[in-house]
């Protein structure tokens, strides 16, 4: 395996990998006009996206479309990850990993909370047992560094991260790195989170479809989110079929779009 794999340099760029709610635009066999679109701005696979900060590549969850996203991007190398929450569309492409620990020369470093830990240890429980591999690269090898609701410093930056709520009975964490923070699954930002979120230049915020959400801020909630938090520029993802990309935002207000997969914005 080469120890210097071939990589875009992505230094002070933040790339949205994906775009999509839960089961990806399109969804499986929906014939929809999103769904069966021509626009590539509509082909939006799971959320996550990935940063280039002064020492190295962070990317923030591991969705099941990892691996395409990251050849699409020709992001040859992962240095750590940070996660928002342990659901499936946000984790479970965990095992393509594995690559990055011959490229680093040690175990791919893991920034999460305990939830996100315990359902890793669960759900990739080969990667963690008290037995010998049979090859190397059988299973990722990952380091966990636990994380709460404080500032932490990572790859040459400070990551701040921002409690949301995503739904009654989920707790998850956005992030703010500089004046760009990153909001995905959520449908309500507590008061003391909203502080956190001011003088931005870029909110990447929820913005699931037109119809309100158990879990998700309905297009209507996140429009009035931004404009309460008064970003410069605000981009939505985590979008469902229900949001055609050029419709949507011919009808947005000014400093309101959505992303689309591959988006490259500016670090500040």
């Amino acid at each position: 395996m080469p120890k210097t794999p071939y990589t875009t340099d992505i230094r002070h760029q933040l790339i949205l990998l994906g775009t999509g709610t839960s089961v990806g635009v399109p969804a499986i066999g929906c014939g929809c006009e999103v769904c069966t679109s021509d626009d590539q701005r509509n082909n939006r696979t799971r959320c996550s996206v990935i940063l280039g900060l002064p020492e190295g590549n962070l990317l923030i969850d591991t969705p099941p479309d990892l691996r395409t996203q990251l050849l699409r991007e020709k992001i040859g190398i992962v240095d750590s990850v940070v996660f928002t929450h342990e659901h499936a569309d946000h984790i479970f492409g965990l095992d393509d990993l594995r690559l990055f620990q011959f490229y680093l020369g040690h175990s791919v470093p893991i920034f999460c909370n305990h939830s996100v830990e315990q359902r890793i240890r669960k759900s990739f429980d080969y990667a963690f047992r008290d037995e010998e591999a049979t090859h190397p690269g059988a299973a990722p090898q990952i380091h966990f560094h636990p994380i709460d609701e404080k500032p932490f410093d990572i790859l040459g930056s400070t990551i701040i991260p921002i409690p949301l709520k995503h739904g009654p009975r989920f707790d998850v964490l956005g992030f703010r790195i500089g004046n760009i923070a990153y909001c995905t699954d959520t449908n309500h930002i507590p008061a003391a989170s909203e502080s956190l979120l001011l003088d931005l230049d870029v909110l990447i915020l929820d913005a699931l479809r037109p119809r309100p959400h158990a879990t998700h801020f309905s297009l209507e909630e996140a429009i009035a989110t931004a404009q309460r938090l008064k970003p410069k520029q605000t981009y939505f993802t985590h979008v469902s079929h229900e949001l055609d990309h050029g419709a949507t935002n011919a009808s947005l207000p000014k400093g309101m779009k959505l992303a689309h997969d591959g988006l490259r914005l500016e670090l500040t």
